[in-house]
């Protein structure tokens, strides 16, 4: 027997009839003793057509409402899909996040898997059925639905699967796996048969969307393999584990990322003294307002002032402005100028550990493609730059070129 967990995003799931598609490719892959578990997402962009009716109704968002209002594009997508299966004559049974045995913590929109109850699932397992699982959601302590913000289905699946102990966790995109680079951004980038969790973790947390940077954490925690493969081709896709093969280590790095969420923000002539900078991230912390790139710089003409200069995520935005205009009613820093024509290009790989020059290499790639960098920033495996958005294109192509053109010296 296998216990596979399968998750589908979204436009997998876009349409009757690419849910049909989907039941029939589980009902011909399933071997007669596995026990299989689907999470979902809502269907194409309901969660976006959702949040757009939303703010046609609110200028402001209330978290707890507006969780109440998305939770629901992936009940829809859980009992559509249920309805498949038994049309087909499999019986399967949806089940909410709560259903599920979801427990989180932490806030409305961006909330945290905090536990898991399974209980339930395996019932319904013995009872010879297909569980769907609506994916992005969980209950919290007081009994409100929580979601789990941008691309939470996936943290749903990876921590299924981690506490059900699950032989593998498959997770069905509308890529063939995890790319050396965007293939929208760059037409020739590889498709990497193997890539460690580390590695995943850096690349999606510096903008790879094929996984969300949670789901990444918790497979390595549960020790659990993730492959990212395609719903509509039976070829292989990607394996994130913790460690590679000596095959799936080719390059010296493993991939480039871009994050077209940036938003640049440099608070000015800030009082140069001990306490201050720890106020302000403190305060945006507090507010779960999550920080990237941080610049501090002493104004040449007086060094009794600093300028502090900061990125976060276009979606922290709103938020943000209010957490800062209430530090500037109450003195504690002077101008703020916002910047939303940002993005962050980023290389990630643990063979760049003891090879020199790989950053200059990058920004000699971005230096021919006429890119200026902003803003550099450095982890143990990757490099990320800011840059001006319009340039994203330029930059993924110039610096994938570098790093992974044939004649690439392999490691």
């Amino acid at each position: 027997m296998t216990l596979y967990v399968k998750k589908f995003g979204g436009s997998s799931v876009a349409t009757p009839e690419k849910m049909k598609f989907i039941a029939q490719r589980v009902i011909r892959d399933k071997k007669e003793n596995d026990k299989i578990v689907i999470v979902v997402s809502a269907m194409g962009d309901s969660t976006d057509n959702l949040l757009s009716l939303a703010k046609s109704a609110y200028s402001v968002s209330h978290g707890r409402e507006m969780d109440m209002l998305l939770s629901t594009g992936e009940q829809v997508s859980i009992s559509l899909l249920a309805m498949t299966f038994k049309s087909l004559g499999v019986e399967a049974i949806s089940l909410t996040g709560e259903q599920a045995g979801i427990s989180c913590t932490g806030t409305h929109g961006k909330a945290l898997i905090k536990e898991i109850n399974p209980s339930r699932i395996f019932q319904e397992l013995e009872l010879g059925k297909i569980v769907i699982v609506a994916g992005f959601q969980g209950i919290m302590d007081n009994g409100d639905i929580a979601t789990l913000g941008r691309g939470g289905s996936d943290a749903t699946a990876v921590a299924l699967a981690g506490a059900m102990k699950a032989d593998i966790c498959e997770i069905f995109t509308d890529v063939n796996g995890v790319y050396s680079a965007d293939p929208r951004w760059c037409p020739k980038a590889i498709k990497m048969e193997e890539i460690t969790n580390i590695e995943m973790l850096e690349m999606a947390r510096l903008g790879a969307g094929v996984m969300q940077p949670r789901s990444v954490e918790i497979g390595l925690h549960y020790h659990i393999p993730i492959h990212v493969r395609s719903t509509f081709s039976d070829e292989k896709g990607t394996i994130i584990q913790e460690n590679c093969t000596m095959e799936g280590n080719h390059y010296v790095i493993k991939g480039v990322a871009q994050d077209t969420h940036a938003v640049r923000i440099s608070v000015l002539n800030v009082k140069n003294v001990p306490g201050v900078a720890h106020k302000l991230f403190q305060t945006l912390a507090n507010d779960h307002i999550d920080v990237d790139m941080i610049v501090q710089s002493v104004q040449t003409s007086d060094d009794s002032l600093t300028d502090m200069v900061f990125t976060i995520s276009d979606t922290d935005l709103s938020d943000a402005r209010q957490t800062l205009s209430k530090l500037q009613e109450d003195g504690l820093i002077d101008k703020v100028i916002y910047d939303e024509n940002m993005a962050k290009v980023s290389i990630v790989g643990a063979g760049m550990l003891g090879t020199p020059g790989i950053a200059a290499r990058m920004f000699g790639a971005l230096s021919k493609a006429q890119v200026n960098i902003l803003i550099v920033s450095t982890s143990e495996i990757s490099v990320s730059c800011l840059i001006n958005r319009d340039k994203v294109e330029a930059a993924v192509q110039a610096i994938h070129e570098e790093f992974f053109e044939e004649t690439q010296l392999h490691m």
